[in-house]
């Protein structure tokens, strides 16, 4: 008969992270905050790499631990650039990827990318890469039941939607995005050997401000009545992200809620589309974003797989 006590994995069963360093991107509000908060709260040291210094500053306010903050842009890569060099060498346990922005209206970084894919893939690429020397645990990257979406794919044709624009598609995009990161990172680690483990997550549908941002007020009225009556909250949004973070998973694993459609529940491993398992889109979306952001792997020259593997 299954033990019915076992208790549900939560914040309360992180391990003890005194010592450790993570790097949150995004950690002003929402499931960035409630992440940062509960891996200070367990003893690490974390930075808020944040867009607003101020909004940063007051959020880092409200966490009980070790905490510091630090401003990074993602939609401007040098500001990424400018994060990356002020490290100096200090190791990085753990690198979470989680700021992003959804469904906007059609807007350009300051380097000319669509929004979306460029903060929210881009972005993350480029510091991932310039901190990778420093990083000794794990990077895990938030994707979103986005990358399901009919139609989600790499518009290698024209990944900054220079026609024909449309805001779901442009986020299912970036979120597809991050998970083909997540697969290729793992496959360049391996081959180089390293022990750095690539990991993705998504929150299943949590009540954030993410959704707030939506171009159409339709949407934004949309999300709004979602939020109050079907999500969970940020604390339970920030489980897959905690669990992918400091629970011993395979490189590559992908980590979200275990309710009906992934919507809500406990973390616990989850599956992708073919489309975000696709290693040859992965290897071709790794060296576009390398032409892109102009930063190369620091991890060499890693060898391709033989043709059918």
């Amino acid at each position: 008969m299954a033990d019915k006590t076992k208790k549900t994995w939560d914040a309360t069963s992180l391990p003890d992270l005194g010592g450790r360093t993570a790097v949150v991107t995004g950690a002003n509000s929402g499931i960035g905050l409630t992440a940062a908060g509960a891996l200070a709260r367990s003893g690490a040291h974390v930075v808020f790499a944040v867009r607003d210094l101020d909004r940063g500053r007051a959020a880092a306010a409200t966490v009980t631990g070790s905490t510091e903050v630090r401003r990074l842009d993602l939609a401007d890569l040098a500001s990424v650039r400018e994060f990356a060099e002020a490290w100096q060498g200090r190791p990085l346990d753990l690198l979470i990827n989680n700021a992003g922005v959804m469904t906007l209206p059609q807007q350009r970084t300051a380097d000319g990318f669509e929004m979306q894919f460029g903060t929210n893939h881009l972005g993350h690429f480029a510091l991932t890469n310039l901190l990778l020397p420093y990083v000794t645990d794990r990077v895990v990257t938030l994707s979103s039941g986005a990358h399901r979406w009919s139609g989600a794919r790499i518009r290698f044709e024209d990944l900054n939607w220079t026609s024909g624009y449309h805001p779901n598609g442009a986020y299912a995009q970036s979120k597809l995005a991050n998970l083909l990161f997540t697969l290729e990172l793992q496959r360049r680690l391996t081959e180089s050997g390293s022990p750095v483990r690539a990991l993705a997550a998504h929150p299943g549908y949590a009540a954030t401000n993410l959704q707030s941002h939506a171009g159409s007020p339709v949407m934004r009225a949309f999300m709004s009545i979602g939020n109050r009556v079907f999500a969970q909250d940020d604390k339970a949004g920030a489980l897959p992200t905690l669990y992918a973070a400091t629970q011993d998973l395979p490189g590559a694993s992908y980590v979200g809620p275990d309710g009906l459609g992934e919507m809500r529940g406990a973390p616990t491993l989850v599956g992708r589309t073919t489309a975000a398992s696709d290693a040859a889109v992965a290897r071709r979306l790794w060296t576009v974003s390398e032409e892109l952001t102009g930063v190369s792997s620091p991890l060499g020259r890693v060898a391709e797989p033989a043709a059918g593997r």
